[in-house]
C-alpha cells in the first residue's frame, strides 16, 4: 500500500474548490465528498498537508493521511508539526 491522503467533506464541491485553488490536481474528482491520492514518496504529501492546515478555516473538509496499512491519522492544527517532522525523520531523502 502506498502512502495516501484522504479528503472528506459533507459539502458538495468543497474538496474540488480547495484543490482548484491551492493544489494542482490534474485528475478529475469522481466523488465530490471524498478524494484520495496515493504518493510514491511520502515526503511529497507535505505540500498538500501544509496547504490544508494553512487554509482549513476556509473550507468544510477533513484530511486524513495513511502511511501504514489500515492506520489513518487526522491532520489538525495541533498535530501537523509533529506529523511533518515524523515524515522527514521516517523517510529521509
Amino acid at each position: 500500500m502506498k502512502p495516501t491522503i484522504n479528503f472528506y467533506s459533507e459539502k458538495h464541491g468543497e474538496i474540488k474548490r480547495f484543490l482548484d485553488l491551492y493544489y494542482s490536481s490534474p485528475e478529475t474528482i469522481s466523488d465530490e465528498l471524498i478524494y484520495k491520492k496515493e504518493f510514491d514518496n511520502p515526503i511529497d504529501m507535505i505540500d498538500i498537508i501544509s496547504c490544508f492546515v494553512d487554509n482549513n478555516d476556509k473550507f468544510q473538509i477533513n484530511l486524513w493521511i495513511s502511511i501504514d496499512p489500515n492506520v489513518y491519522i487526522c491532520v489538525t492544527d495541533h498535530n501537523v508539526e509533529h506529523l511533518i517532522r515524523y515524515l522527514y525523520e521516517r523517510f529521509p531523502s
